[in-house]
């Protein structure tokens, strides 16, 4: 019997590395649409923000599409996906929902900052985290992914964002069709002011919109066939340090809360000024009024502090995060209270 176990543990150690050696690179899938010679245009009504209603009876921890709809295992490989700079692949989930898997540093930030984005009434991507699972039917090696985000031998991972494909009859626009925090048709609207509060509050310096398409944009609109809905689509770099390339962090409670007290710096002619930098900062944090602002605080003024722990819980935080996020976030929204009121 030991010599049979011991055989068993022997085969077992010998084959899994040889089956991930086996397995080629993933290639990068043709595209299904060829992309368009020239940039389309959304029709429809233009739709950035939508009553929340009750703010403080949302649960955070389901988000836009509620628990029920959280990803379901068993998971299936489908294929490497290639878009943005973080590690990704899609699997399908035994409701034959399709996902994409994002693993690094962004997990964390990009699914709780998005949850208290749609809980002011934005329209985000449903994301969901996920701890750790194994992906079935793994077929080529990701070029991107690391050993410790997902094995492709053993198809387990850890700490993974699980974002919902598109409903059916929408189309994302390309980035070269999607929208600039300074040409849009919200300019001058608190919806817009207020989204770029939102964007300053969780400290997301990764503000790329239209003008930066060649890299890749933040900002994306989603072809309905009604309406055109104008989204931030990439939270990633949230809840850390704002700043350039040296000093920003994505998920880093020490560095979001040392920033915290030159969050809002002054009040001024009616204009409220933010410490915030990001990588477009013309027509960004500048010309916010305190109207604006009031009008944002009569929604984010009214989500709690429970909703936000479990919101960070979601998201993969540890209890000590929950406390500090949650502390800071609270200090941060007094501060666009008292602003509001200037």
């Amino acid at each position: 019997m030991k010599r049979t176990c011991f055989a068993i543990v022997l085969f077992v150690a010998l084959v899994t590395p040889a089956f991930a050696q086996s397995l080629s690179s993933c290639q990068r899938p043709k595209d299904d649409e060829a992309p368009s010679a020239t940039p389309l245009k959304p029709t429809g009504t233009p739709l950035l923000w939508k009553d929340p209603g009750a703010v403080e009876k949302l649960d955070l921890v389901g988000g836009p599409l509620g628990r029920q709809a959280a990803p379901k295992p068993p998971f299936t490989f489908m294929e490497e996906s290639f878009s943005g700079t973080n590690p990704k692949i899609k699997v399908r989930d035994a409701n034959k929902v399709q996902w994409t898997m994002k693993f690094g540093s962004e997990v964390n930030a990009e699914t709780f900052a998005s949850r208290l984005a749609w809980a002011v009434g934005y329209f985000v991507e449903p994301s969901y985290f996920i701890a750790s699972g194994t992906v079935t039917g793994v077929t080529c090696k990701p070029t991107r992914t690391k050993a410790d985000q997902f094995d492709p031998a053993t198809g387990a991972f850890t700490n993974a964002r699980f974002e919902r494909q598109k409903e059916k009859g929408v189309k994302k626009l390309e980035d070269k069709e999607s929208w600039a925090y300074a040409e849009n048709p919200f300019v001058g609207k608190p919806e817009l002011a207020g989204l770029k509060v939102i964007m300053m509050l969780v400290s997301n310096w990764d503000n790329k919109d239209v003008r930066d398409a060649g890299r890749g944009s933040n900002t994306s609109i989603f072809q309905y066939p009604t309406e055109a809905r104008y989204l931030v689509t990439d939270w990633g770099g949230a809840m850390g340090k704002w700043g350039g390339v040296l000093s920003r962090e994505k998920w880093d409670c020490k560095g979001f809360t040392s920033q915290t007290g030159d969050f809002v710096k002054e009040v001024k002619g009616g204009e409220v000024r933010f410490g915030y930098s990001g990588q477009h900062r013309t027509g960004f944090q500048t010309g916010i009024k305190s109207s604006e602002v009031k009008w944002l605080m009569q929604y984010l003024g009214k989500v709690t502090d429970a909703q936000i722990g479990s919101a960070l819980k979601a998201s993969g935080a540890m209890d000590e995060e929950v406390v500090c996020f949650t502390n800071t976030l609270r200090d941060r929204i007094r501060q666009l209270s008292a602003a509001a009121q200037q």
